[in-house]
């Protein structure tokens, strides 16, 4: 190892010593000036253009990080074909060349992993282990290429066999075929989600159409990823229909429930009964919907709580959506008061103390009505309208049933009260004279208790 390392730092003394020296600095800060400036320059073409439709716009707004030292390591390659036919010496470019080229490469990978896992959730701690994993790994294989050790490191990798079977497979193949795996997968995700942001921003798409189409194009890439790698690395693709039948008798025996909820998940989308932002009550769950995935759906509650209720349940059981046709819902609250001689004016009190709420509805009025005579008393209900229900229904309730009470006290019109009949039985005495009957009044009933000595 120190006769590689000796090596290398003689390498680089005789480089630095080479002539054209001069000239090969100056083109090389003028090619990372000139990929500094055309990046910026794309960046303002391609991301602020108010003309085009937000789908057709091109997303090079975060990818300026990769686009700089890309754009610098192409003109770095023209500079050194260029000086090549010249016949002038470019040994600082060789060794410049890979260095730009490990800075792009892992850029990239960056770029494309948190557009594809860190989008909603963040940069999570994993994909931050990853990439600089990663990282590692790539200033190593550079280090091995600038140091002459990487056709060696490749010839023992082909060298070592592995008994696989009844085959042999090299450490090299297995790493290759694992590498064009990865990398198919990567870039087929990586086109699900640019498909998926764009379809997200056209506007003129229902929404329930637009995750349809992105969850359908997704599922395609990644399957003409997984096909593809397949044949690169070699494998028959005709041992699928064996693969292909374990997995139906698999489903049929013990993955109905799953295979339901992404059935169910596709139905829901393309009958369009549920949008992002409709409030629905399912069974025993109320709340606001939030994700719309293959295998299951995310309600919001009112208090917070996501719920993750999955496909199969929206299409066996009954659904209210209080948001499907339009927004508006209607509430009521009820109340019971004394017999009164004027019971218009207290309707219409009852009314005006309901507008005054600041989330009721003004294009509907309130409407309090006389539901029955009944024996206790004047049973009256106050219905009243609301157009954003996901805001809450108890809140609202509770600040108009605060009014009326504000009213009812404010012109003194009493509640009216249940009337009960109680039996008392004295200890001791089971026969009929000791029952006595007590009929409890109203409290306003009561007679005065002085008046009653």
């Amino acid at each position: 190892m120190p006769d590689i390392f000796t090596d290398l730092v003689a390498s680089l003394l005789s480089n630095l010593r080479a002539p054209g020296l001069l000239e090969q600095v100056g083109l090389l800060l003028l090619s990372i000036c000139l990929g500094w400036l055309l990046a910026r320059v794309l960046r303002r073409v391609f991301t602020v253009n108010a003309v085009q439709p937000p789908a057709m716009q091109i997303g090079l707004g975060s990818f300026a990080k990769v686009l700089t030292p890309v754009l610098t390591l192409l003109l770095l390659i023209l500079v050194k074909l260029l000086m090549q036919r010249l016949h002038q010496p470019v040994n600082l470019l060789r060794l410049v060349i890979p260095l730009v080229a490990s800075l792009a490469l892992m850029r990239f990978v960056f770029y494309v992993l948190r557009r594809i896992f860190a989008r909603n959730t963040g940069v999570g701690t994993f994909l931050l282990l990853f990439e600089k994993t990663f990282g590692v790994l790539v200033w190593i294989g550079l280090l091995l290429y600038i140091s002459g050790l990487w056709p060696d490191l490749v010839d023992y990798l082909d060298g070592t066999v592995l008994p696989i079977g009844r085959y042999k497979v090299s450490l090299l193949a297995i790493m290759q075929a694992l590498v064009s795996v990865l990398v198919t997968l990567v870039i087929a995700l990586w086109a699900g989600a640019t498909i998926e942001e764009r379809l997200m921003r056209m506007n003129t798409m229902h929404s329930s159409i637009r995750t349809v189409v992105a969850r359908m194009a997704r599922a395609f890439l990644i399957l003409v990823a997984i096909l593809l790698s397949l044949s690169l690395v070699g494998i028959d693709l005709t041992v699928l229909s064996v693969f292909g039948g374990a997995l139906g008798v698999a489903i049929g025996l013990g993955l109905q429930k799953i295979a339901s909820s992404y059935v169910s998940g596709f139905v829901i989308l393309l009958e369009r009964s549920l949008a992002i932002g409709d409030m629905v009550a399912v069974g025993t769950f109320y709340g606001k919907v939030t994700q719309i995935n293959s295998r299951y759906t995310v309600l919001q509650g009112l208090d917070g709580i996501d719920t993750v209720v999955p496909n199969e349940i929206f299409m066996i059981n009954s659904v209210q959506n209080y948001s499907l046709t339009n927004r508006v819902l209607r509430l009521s609250t009820q109340v019971t008061i004394i017999y009164q001689d004027d019971i218009e004016s207290i309707l219409l009190l009852l009314e005006q103390a309901t507008i005054a709420v600041n989330r009721v509805s003004h294009e509907v009025l309130p409407q309090a009505l006389l539901l029955k005579i009944g024996s206790d008393g004047l049973e009256l209900e106050v219905g009243f309208w609301i157009t954003d229900p996901e805001n809450g229904r108890l809140n609202v309730l509770s600040d108009v049933n605060r009014a009326i009470w504000r009213v009812l006290q404010d012109k003194q019109i009493k509640i009216a009260q249940v009337k009960r009949d109680i039996k008392v039985l004295h200890e001791g005495n089971f026969g009929a004279d000791s029952q006595q009957d007590s009929h409890i009044d109203s409290p306003q009933d009561r007679p005065n208790s002085k008046n009653s000595q």
